[in-house]
C-alpha cells in the first residue's frame, strides 16, 4: 500500500509539474478575469454559446469515444503517403497582389491591400503539448516562421492545440506587429512575452477597427458546430466573396460542434458567399473519419448545391483577384 501510494503521489506531483510549462499558457486573472465574467456569454464559470451545443451527443459517452479512438481500427485516418505541397515565396510576395496561402488545417496567409494577414499558424509539428503525439502529416510542414515576412496582424481564434501554437506563436514574436484574438487568450501571450499594447481581445459580437477601414466582426471566431447565427452574420454583413470555414474533425459523435461537410456548405449558403474555403483538415487526424472524407463530401455537396470550392494544396498561392480552378490533388496520393 505504501508503495502505491508513492506511485499515485509521484503521479500527480509529475503532472502538476507537466502542466506548469511554458507551453500550457496562464490562466486569465485581474482585469481580464473580471472582463470575462461580465461577458453575456459568460454563464457557469464557462463561455456558451448561444444555443445549448453539448460536446457529445445524447447516450455517447467519453468512455465509448475513447475506445473508438484507442482501438478502432481505421488505417486511412492518415494519407496513404506524403501529402503534395506548394510552396509560395512570401518573403518576395508583389506587394500590390491580394492572395491567399494555406498551410494545411486551420493556418493561413492573407496578403490584401498591401496588409499581410497571418492565422493560427501552426508549424511544430504537432497539435498536442506531447511531442509524440498529434503529428502533421508527412510533407505538409513545408513552411517554418522563417518563411515569414512582417506579420501586419496575427489572428488567434482560440486556444485550442492545433490553433495555438505555442513554439510557433513564440518564434513570430519578433515579426508580429498586432494581435487579434478570443477573449482571455491574451494571458497566454502575456506569459510568452507578448507586449500587452499589442494584443486586442474581443468577445463575440465585436468588432475590430484597423487601419485603413478595415473592420473585423469577431461573431464566430471559434470552432463551429452549425446553427443560426451563420444566416444571421449572411443578413448583416454578407453577401461575402470568399469564405473560409471549417470542415474536418468532425463526428456524429460531437456534431454539436464540429460541423459536418454538408453543413460546410449550408453555412456558406447562409452567409450568402460566393466562394468557400473548407480548411481545418488535411494536416492533422483529430477525429475518426478517413483524412480525406471531409473534402469528398464537401466537393460533392459543393457541385450539388452549385457553390464554387476553393481547394489549393498546401503552399498553393490563391489569386484573390483571378480565376480560382484548383487541381483535386488528394486523389492522387499513393
Amino acid at each position: 500500500m505504501v508503495i502505491f501510494l508513492s506511485i499515485v503521489v509521484l503521479l500527480v506531483l509529475s503532472i502538476g509539474i507537466f502542466v506548469r510549462l511554458p507551453q500550457f499558457g496562464k490562466l486569465p486573472s485581474g482585469e481580464r478575469l473580471e472582463r470575462i465574467k461580465k461577458s453575456p456569454h459568460y454563464k457557469e464559470g464557462q463561455f456558451q454559446n448561444i444555443h445549448f451545443t453539448p460536446n457529445l451527443v445524447e447516450g455517447v459517452s467519453i468512455a465509448t469515444v475513447m475506445k473508438q479512438f484507442l482501438f478502432g481500427k481505421n488505417k486511412n485516418r492518415t494519407p496513404p503517403g506524403v501529402v503534395p505541397v506548394g510552396k509560395t515565396d512570401l518573403l518576395n510576395l508583389d506587394h500590390s497582389k491580394n492572395c491567399l496561402v494555406w498551410f494545411g488545417h486551420s493556418s493561413y496567409f492573407i496578403q490584401i491591400d498591401g496588409k499581410k494577414i497571418l492565422v493560427d499558424p501552426v508549424f511544430s509539428g504537432n497539435a498536442s503539448p506531447l511531442p509524440s503525439t498529434t503529428k502533421s502529416f508527412p510533407g505538409s510542414d513545408v513552411y517554418t516562421t522563417d518563411d515569414l515576412p512582417e506579420i501586419d496582424y496575427l489572428f488567434i481564434t482560440h486556444d485550442h492545440w492545433d490553433h495555438l501554437d505555442y513554439k510557433t506563436v513564440v518564434k513570430l514574436r519578433s515579426k508580429v506587429k498586432q494581435v487579434i484574438t478570443s477573449l482571455g487568450t491574451g494571458a497566454h501571450l502575456e506569459r510568452w512575452n507578448y507586449d500587452k499594447k499589442k494584443i486586442v481581445e474581443k468577445d463575440w459580437d465585436q468588432e475590430v477597427m484597423l487601419d485603413n477601414g478595415f473592420v473585423i466582426n469577431t461573431t464566430s471566431a471559434r470552432d463551429s458546430g452549425y446553427d443560426t447565427h451563420f444566416a444571421e452574420i449572411g443578413n448583416k454583413y454578407g453577401p461575402f466573396d470568399l469564405v473560409i470555414l471549417e470542415c474536418g474533425q468532425y463526428s456524429p459523435y460531437w456534431k454539436y460542434i464540429h460541423m459536418m461537410p454538408e453543413e460546410t456548405v449550408q453555412a456558406g449558403l447562409d452567409l450568402k458567399a460566393n466562394k468557400i474555403l473548407p480548411v481545418h483538415w488535411a494536416k492533422f487526424s483529430l477525429s475518426l473519419n478517413d483524412w480525406d472524407d471531409s473534402i469528398k463530401r464537401v466537393t460533392a455537396e459543393a457541385s450539388k448545391k452549385n457553390m464554387l470550392l476553393v481547394h489549393p494544396m498546401i503552399g498553393e498561392e490563391v489569386d484573390l483577384n483571378g480565376p480560382m480552378k484548383f487541381s483535386r490533388w488528394w486523389e492522387n496520393i499513393i
